[in-house]
Order: structure tokens, then sequence, then C-alpha cells
């Protein structure tokens, strides 16, 4: 075995040691993606794993580096993008995401792309009208 082998086993043991932590994490991942439009909340996401809602926390954030409340809106924020590039209203997309306020949802957008919902959509439309499609 090559020193390079070892110290990748290594480091995959350091990082990935426990199989079960890191299929919880990757399935609370998974949940996140398919229902990120629904009400998810810790306890819900705990209890699909069956593990404590403060250790399902310390071992997300270890493995995706963020929280999975973090993971969620910026999952939420990146579809309400999409979605508004469509063509849908701002409160159409606010609502079907997930988001249950309009001014939290416009908040955390021009917080993460630098532009509110609004101007967002009238700048697509703006491009979409520039280049001749329509």
């Amino acid at each position: 075995m090559t020193y390079y082998h070892q110290e990748l086993l290594r480091i995959k043991n350091h990082c990935y040691g426990n199989e079960r932590q890191l299929r919880a994490v990757i399935k609370t991942r998974h949940f996140i993606d398919h229902n990120y439009d629904q009400a998810i909340n810790l306890d819900l996401l705990s209890g699909t794993n069956h593990t404590s809602k403060y250790h399902l926390l310390r071992l997300f954030k270890r493995y995706y580096g963020q929280t999975p409340l973090q993971y969620l809106t910026g999952k939420r924020l990146i579809r309400a993008r999409y979605l508004l590039k469509q063509g849908r209203t701002v409160t159409e997309t606010c609502f079907e995401v997930g988001f249950e306020s309009l001014a939290s949802f416009s908040l955390l957008f021009r917080n993460r792309f630098g532009v509110n919902p609004a101007k967002f959509k009238k700048e697509q439309f703006s491009i979409s009208m520039g280049s001749g499609v329509c």
C-alpha cells in the first residue's frame, strides 16, 4: 500500500468514519431536496432519521458546512430564482417554494442575490425582451 493510499484511507476514516451517521445526513439532504416546498423543521428532520435533532444539526454542519435550515433556505432561493426567470409572480414564487412570509422571502432573496425579487424579475424580463425572446 502506497503512502498516498494510506493517507486517503486515514482522511476517509477521519471525515467519514461512521457510515450510519453519513447515511443519516445524506438522507436528510435528500429529504430537503425533495420536500423543500413543505414546512420543514429540525424536529421533522430528526424524526425521519430517528436521531436527536441536536446531533443531526452537528452532523449536517460537519459534512455540508451549513445547518439544515441554511441548506433548505438556499435550496428554496435557487428554485425561486428559476421560477422568477420563468415569469412567475413574486407572490406565487414565494409561497410555491415554501416561504411563509413575503417580507422574509424578499429580504433573504436580496441578501443572497443582491437585488429584491421584483427587481430581479423585471431585469430578467428586460434581458429577454432585449434579446428578442418573448
